[in-house]
């Protein structure tokens, strides 16, 4: 983004008691973290995703979603280099995670930890790696698997925010159970739960929860890794390279993936009578749930961005649900409450 230009105004809303606008659709930072490491998702082109992150603001998007797992750090680092040249007064808004940790000897590693100390000090390297003075949220990735407490690492995110060092806490991929022992112990600004017209299990319990509590949702992966696209079939899925974490999951092979195009292959008409793309659809869906503030999607250049930005100002209406709904229950793809 150069001095001059100015973003485009996008559809915001109130992210719970955070006082932070957001447009309804924030940039993705998985993908851009690279491979070689346990998620990774191939080769990526560092100057590709500063263009996007770039282009995404200049489009309105005005908040990224990364985390210091991703790449190892790399993802990071790249938002870093992609802000670095943005007007302050036109910056995204970064949300980052914790609480995934990584052996420097071993790339492939993935540990879930929760001790405090631990915590304050990927904090503090996120912050360095960010190049910020403060994150505008910081969000535990997991539940942790080292034996420690949630009260242990939710204490130490309130600690942070309490010391300025982040604007707002939340919880990733956390259950409904978790979240009301979280909330006993300060108040849970976000949830960002994985939610996509194929994983929708956040529907039965954590959306109801988070909506009457007034905590703000962010979901991840709402075109399920890109299989609500548009771009997938059987074919391109058979030639995914062996680095990107997709050629071995479950939602991309056997009966399963049939399933979950049968459900992409419903959102075409859909997508037709918006003037849309197929992205922006299945975006929209996951925005037209109750309880959700703002949408995660990925992209690794200005192309991709272009592709779902529409999502934000997209309202689908009974019959595009119902639509929806009823491939969902054809195909009997995937797992969750069937809205619509």
């Amino acid at each position: 983004m150069t001095a001059t230009a100015s973003p485009t105004t996008l559809r915001k809303a109130t992210l719970g008691r955070t006082g932070m606008e957001i447009s309804r659709v924030g940039f993705g930072a998985w993908a851009i973290g690279g491979p070689d490491w346990a998620v990774g998702w191939g080769a990526q082109d560092d100057a590709d995703s500063v263009r996007a992150i770039r282009h995404a603001a200049e489009r309105g998007v005005n908040w990224i979603d990364t985390a210091a797992i991703y790449g190892l750090g790399h993802s990071e680092e790249v938002v870093a280099r992609a802000l670095a040249e943005i007007p302050q007064a036109e910056r995204p808004y970064v949300f980052t995670k914790c609480g995934q940790v990584w052996d420097p000897a071993d790339r492939k590693s993935k540990l879930r930890v929760g001790r405090k100390d631990s915590i304050r000090r990927e904090c503090e390297d996120s912050l360095r790696r960010l190049r910020v003075d403060v994150i505008d949220l910081l969000q535990m990735h997991w539940p942790a698997e080292d034996g420690s407490e949630l009260d242990e690492y939710w204490q130490a995110l309130l600690d942070l925010k309490a010391e300025g060092k982040v604007r707002a806490v939340g919880l990733s991929n956390h259950d409904a159970v978790q979240l009301e022992q979280a909330e006993a112990l300060g108040h849970v600004d976000t949830l960002q739960p994985p939610l996509s017209a194929i994983k929708r299990g956040a529907l039965a319990r954590e959306l109801p929860w988070c909506l009457a509590r007034d905590t703000g949702v962010i979901v991840y992966s709402p075109m399920q890794s890109g299989l609500l696209s548009g771009g997938f079939s059987a074919e391109r899925v058979a030639g995914l390279p062996s680095d990107d974490w997709r050629s071995s999951h479950p939602d991309f092979t056997g009966d399963a993936l049939a399933r979950n195009l049968a459900v992409a292959e419903a959102m075409k008409p859909v997508a037709e009578r918006h003037g849309v793309s197929q992205a922006a659809v299945a975006v929209a869906w996951a925005l037209a749930m109750p309880g959700v503030t703002g949408a995660i999607v990925g992209a690794r250049s200005p192309a991709q961005v272009d592709g779902w930005v529409a999502a934000a100002g997209l309202e689908l209406d009974a019959t595009d649900l119902g639509q929806i709904a009823q491939a969902i229950r054809s195909a009997g793809a995937g797992e969750g409450p069937v809205f619509g």
